[in-house]
């Protein structure tokens, strides 16, 4: 038998984009199957476990957050022993693709997922559209998605100004508005920022039975990057992989926010700036005494100076 491919050695960072889709592809024909999927998109299977992690990544995603250039759905299989089916873009292309339609009809005639004990489909902002678009595939599969898009159709978004240049794809088409897919899955769960408010809004698209919708206060617009800053990415997909992912579990890994300075500084300044000065301070104590925090501690001084001087005026 053939020894599996230790994933974990493995680094691409600096590939060329050619060299770095050769190169992936090798890995997947060697350990399952690596598929083209037109011009802008690849499917790589890397089989493993009894669980699968279906992930929609995209290219340059994958060479801004990956330390190793490699899928993060990797990652599952290095830590997990987890199957992964990356399908990756080329950019931003929410997968719109008569080709990526093709290829999952072809997974759903052959009984691809069958195979699997635990399929979980995975994507964020366009990845999250397409994990939800084509989790039907896969009846019973969880799905997580961070910041996904409902649809681009401006009948229905036309409110999102941020892509109106992709309002020419087709999302009427098969596999097109993200909710009505999720009807056969499991169980689907939606990570967003309410303060971002187009995000909020699209999340609301997702409203349903089978839908949890998890708010993050203050995280802004780039979870996936916060998530694996606070090495939450692999806590949050076990546990929707192993259906104990509510609300008092996902509370309780995020107060690895509590020492997350991306958060600490969004919060700050959303206390500011809603004038809320004692706050702020009560704040700059909590991080400084737990923390080595200097920006924090000086403007714990700046605030404690300010109200100083504010009593003696008084």
């Amino acid at each position: 038998m053939q020894d599996q491919t230790d994933l974990s050695a493995v680094d691409l960072t600096g590939y060329r984009r050619g060299q770095w889709i050769k190169a992936i592809s090798e890995i997947g024909e060697a350990e399952g199957f690596s598929e083209p999927l037109g011009k802008r998109h690849q499917a790589v299977f890397v089989e493993r476990g009894d669980t699968l992690l279906v992930s929609f990544e995209s290219l340059p995603g994958i060479e801004a957050l990956s330390e190793t250039a490699t899928p993060l759905g990797w990652e599952l299989a290095n830590t997990k022993g987890w199957s992964s089916l990356a399908v990756i873009s080329a950019g931003d292309t929410w997968f719109r693709d008569a080709q990526v339609y093709g290829f999952f009809d072809q997974l759903l005639d052959d009984g691809f997922f069958d195979d699997f004990e635990t399929v979980v489909f995975y994507g964020a902002g366009p990845c999250g559209y397409a994990a939800g678009a084509y989790s039907v595939t896969a009846p019973g599969a969880r799905v997580v998605m961070l910041q996904p898009q409902a649809t681009l159709d401006p009948r229905v978004t036309d409110w999102d100004d941020r892509f109106a240049d992709m309002r020419r794809l087709n999302f009427t088409a098969r596999y097109g508005y993200a909710p009505d897919m999720l009807d056969a899955a499991q169980r689907a769960y939606v990570l967003f920022d309410p303060r971002e408010r187009l995000d909020a809004m699209h999340s609301a698209l997702f409203e349903r039975r089978n839908v949890t919708r998890f708010r993050l206060p203050f995280m802004g617009s780039a979870l996936q990057s916060d998530l694996l800053d606070l090495e939450l990415f692999v806590p949050i997909l076990e546990a929707a992989a192993e259906d104990r992912l509510d609300a008092l579990s996902f509370a309780r890994m995020l107060r690895k926010r509590r020492d997350h300075m991306p958060y600490l500084r969004k919060l700050l300044a959303r206390v500011e700036g809603d004038g809320r000065s004692a706050l702020a301070e009560a704040l700059c104590a909590n991080v400084t005494a737990r923390l080595e925090a200097p920006r924090f501690a000086r403007h714990l001084e700046a605030l404690r100076a300010g109200h100083a001087k504010a009593k003696v005026e008084a």
